[in-house]
């Protein structure tokens, strides 16, 4: 009996040590800029899951670049928040203009990224390179991703920089990245 006891406890231990382990973990992303994997919806749908992004909504609408949203390539767009296009005041009510719209189309193809990206895949580069990794956008733009802490940003050279705002959406054909700036060019 005590025999049994004995086996019946070490097996209920060993058993219990994936449960003590699991409770020991953290996960290295926060939870207000996991990834949702709504991974059945488009990318166009994916933007329109979050609230705070009406007014890139409306500039891919004007820009004409929607199809790119619904197609079945996969990108990975870094979504500014409409208050990130408020901070820009008059020069981002402009960028909506008819006449606007070529340059309009350039700063957008910046926050373009080809492929399925997430925010945790973007950190686990930064930790296995290190450091700050780049990438080029479909604008032909280098941007930076780093780290500061947990935090995540984006920059485009010494022009400008943008934090990784929100939570992901994981679609179909990509992945939404909300961030807290307009990521420009150069001016010049």
């Amino acid at each position: 009996m005590i025999k049994t006891c004995k086996t019946a406890l070490t097996a209920f231990a060993l058993a219990s040590l994936p449960l003590i382990a699991a409770c020991g973990e953290q996960d290295e992303t926060p939870a207000e800029t996991a990834t949702r994997d709504d991974g059945t919806l488009t990318l166009a749908a994916g933007l329109g899951a979050d609230e705070q992004l009406d007014t890139l909504r409306r500039a891919i609408e004007q820009s004409e670049l929607s199809g790119v949203f619904e197609g079945a390539a996969s990108y990975t767009m870094l979504a500014p928040r409409d208050a990130a296009f408020e901070a820009l005041g008059e020069e981002g009510a402009d960028l909506l203009r008819e006449e606007q719209r070529p340059l309009l189309v350039a700063i957008l193809r910046d926050h373009l990224l080809p492929g399925h990206l997430t925010p945790e895949a973007i950190g686990e580069a930064i930790d296995q390179a290190g450091g700050p990794v780049t990438m080029t956008t479909l604008g032909q733009t280098t941007v930076t991703f780093d780290r500061d802490g947990d935090r995540l940003s984006v920059a485009t050279g010494d022009t400008s920089r943008a934090a990784f705002s929100g939570a992901a959406i994981a679609a179909n054909n990509g992945v939404v990245i909300p961030i807290d700036a307009v990521l420009l060019p150069p001016k010049g």
